[in-house]
């Protein structure tokens, strides 16, 4: 890429960042104490490195996995489906809905010490933009502690419940970093046969862990036509297969018909063999404009979509501050050329200081992706940073009964049940984030436009809510969620907030489109009573017995006499109340610094999973959340005069009812 001339490709990039450690002998590698806590998995095609692995590492062969002796699977396997998505009316009239795409490379953790479900530190990349994104991939590898990594089940979970395919990351190191072309040859090995033993296998740990496939990095300089043929045989066997099980795989522009690795930043006869054997090719940096709209002539001589290639965007370093030409990919007033993939968007945290709160990382994020309007129907088309919400359309998946919403961004401070504080230890598991609001922030008002944000000083569930507040003069409408939600005469909807100055809360409800991109929803007002200044959380429940058809888009107006200080802690729409079925057969089993619960799954539709500890005064205390029927838990210690540790595990529903209890216990 012309910015980076230096950064010949995206992992080499990664590579030089530290993204991991490279080689098993530095000593930054962490140290992982012998014991039960599960971390996301990661291996090597097939033989291992020389030696021994740095500590808390364990080298792994792909071709050795089987998912009957995989001891970690119930804590890695995702369990949330891919939501289907639609695409409402753009929020500005330089959206588009049907050109570009954006990829998102995200290195989420260390290769060998990512855990598996969450850990207990609110300082986390909690992706919240879910709605621009097209395909999710969990970046990561290192030639001293394993090159194929597939990603953790929260980050599947939360990119599913918001319609975002996750794909694992398949990393072929140059040399300089540690990597042997034997790898590459390992990967593409075929059987007495003729088949592809490791693309079966690639398939199987996605078909099993619960994500949609792979990105494959073939940068290991060495090879030949014979090399470069037989990872094009692999490649089209990878897609095949994994089609069957709705798959996709993305090419990285590395290696070349030749064998070598010659970075192209375009689509052209080094590679169009590879990239018709996939689904899409990321687009290596050094593109141009010229090369751009070739890959995209190029792509369409192929009875290929333009916007199956992704271009590049390096903002590893510099994030919003990164020189983009960004008209050479999606030009103001003219088609799109491609779609383009952001490399290392966790720039937004990153960047922050040591004392950074989560509220300062969504404030950076929010930037990033809705742009510094920090409004999506009020775009600053002029910015040199051309965000996400200013060219691509936002996707929504809140389309069926039940929906419900605690604000949840998957990160806390603390976690909140009903108001009062269940735990005071901060956490972060992406599994447990809500379906949150799209488009951050619309507000339309003829006053002052207020402040609106995930906050995390307090919470009716979860760890966040979230605060409107400043002093706008006049009432103000809030966008919440565009939906395709059916209504009938039972249809309810129930509001859980407070807020600290005396404000009028109306439910916004609108049952038809707006009149064209970026104009203002034809919302219908239903009075949802005034709060008082310092009250407690209250449910305000509105039966929706004047709208009918299908609600197309949810949000509040709020009028207060002064200040605003409005907390909306809960939002739900419903039908019928529902009450999951309990689980069962809760069991526990201690290690040398934490236990693993294990339990039966509870019949019928769950979203997930929340783990208690009965105190000796009968309290319960939160331990953790999950969506698996399994959960590791960090050293637990006796309480005073406690003989034996209680717990309970509830299945959690749609509509945040939780069911019956299962029981265990723990002699100490």
């Amino acid at each position: 890429m012309n910015h980076h001339p230096t950064r010949r490709a995206v992992v080499l990039a990664g590579a030089a960042a530290a993204l991991t450690p490279a080689l098993p002998a530095l000593a930054s590698t962490p140290v992982r104490p012998k014991a039960v806590q599960p971390y996301a998995s990661y291996w090597y095609p097939d033989s291992l490195p020389s030696g021994s692995p740095g500590p808390g590492i364990t080298w792994r062969s792909l071709k050795a996995w089987r998912a009957a002796s995989d001891a970690d699977l119930a804590f890695n396997a995702a369990s949330v489906p891919l939501a289907a998505r639609f695409t409402p009316v753009a929020a500005n009239a330089s959206a588009r809905a049907d050109q570009a795409r954006i990829q998102s490379l995200v290195s989420f953790g260390p290769t060998a010490s990512n855990p598996s479900q969450g850990a207990p530190t609110a300082d986390y990349y909690a992706l919240t933009h879910w709605a621009y994104i097209d395909e999710l991939v969990f970046w990561g590898g290192s030639s001293g502690e394993g090159l194929i990594l597939a990603p953790n089940a929260p980050i599947v979970d939360a990119a599913h419940r918001h319609g975002v395919p996750v794909l694992g990351n398949v990393f072929l190191p140059p040399a300089a970093y540690g990597g042997q072309l034997q790898w590459t040859r390992d990967l593409v090995q075929k059987d007495a046969s003729g088949r592809y033993p490791l693309a079966a296998q690639l398939v199987a740990v996605a078909a099993a862990y619960g994500f949609d496939g792979w990105f494959i990095n073939a940068e290991t300089g060495g090879g030949n036509t014979a090399l470069a043929t037989a990872m094009l045989g692999f490649v089209k066997e990878l897609k095949a297969l994994g089609a069957a099980k709705g798959q996709r795989v993305t090419w990285y522009d590395s290696m070349t018909v030749n064998g070598s690795v010659s970075w192209q930043g375009a689509l052209n006869s080094q590679n169009r063999a590879f990239f018709e054997a996939a689904d899409t090719m990321f687009l290596d940096f050094r593109w141009s404009p010229g090369t751009l709209a070739s890959s995209g002539s190029t792509a369409r001589e192929l009875g290929r979509d333009r916007y199956a290639l992704w271009a590049g965007v390096d903002v590893e370093s510099n994030g919003w501050d990164t020189p983009v030409d960004w008209d050479a990919i999606v030009p103001g007033g003219k088609p799109h050329v491609t779609s383009y993939g952001f490399y290392r968007p966790e720039w937004t945290l990153g960047h922050l200081p040591a004392n950074r709160t989560p509220g300062d990382f969504h404030a950076a994020d929010d930037r990033f992706w809705t742009g510094p309007s920090l409004d999506p129907s009020r775009p600053d088309t002029d910015a040199s940073w051309r965000a996400p919400a200013v060219a691509v359309a936002d996707r929504s998946t809140v389309s069926t009964l039940p929906f419900a919403t605690t604000f949840n961004t998957g990160h806390g401070l603390r976690w909140y049940e009903a108001g009062r504080v269940t735990s005071s230890t901060a956490w972060n598991h992406l599994g447990l984030q809500d379906r949150l609001p799209s488009r951050r922030w619309i507000t339309r008002t003829a006053g002052q436009h207020p402040v609106v944000a995930f906050d995390f000083a307090d919470a009716w569930r979860g760890g966040s809510s979230l605060l409107v507040s400043g002093a706008p003069g006049a009432p103000v409408a809030l966008d919440l969620y565009a939906t395709r939600l059916p209504l009938c005469a039972r249809t309810v909807v129930e509001l859980t907030h407070r807020a600290d100055a005396d404000v009028t809360v109306e439910l916004a409800v609108a049952t038809a489109e707006p009149a064209g991109p970026g104009a203002p929803q034809p919302y219908r007002y239903l009075p949802a009573g005034t709060l008082k200044a310092g009250a407690a959380w209250a449910t305000t429940k509105l039966p929706l017995t004047g709208p009918s058809g299908t609600a197309r888009a949810i949000g509040l107006r709020l009028t207060a006499p002064g200040a605003l200080n409005y907390r909306l802690g809960a939002l739900a729409v419903y039908d019928r109340a529902e009450v999951p079925s309990a689980p069962s057969g809760l069991k526990v089993v201690a290690g040398s610094d934490g236990m693993r619960f294990t339990w039966r799954p509870a019949p019928g539709p769950v979203r997930h999973y929340e783990l208690h500890r009965v105190l000796p005064d009968d309290t319960r205390r939160f331990l953790g959340g999950t969506c698996q029927s399994a959960y590791y838990v960090p050293g637990p210690v006796p309480e005073r005069g406690e003989k034996a540790a209680r717990f309970e595990v509830r299945a959690v529903g749609e509509l945040y009812t939780a069911s019956g209890p299962a029981p265990a216990a723990h002699p100490w």
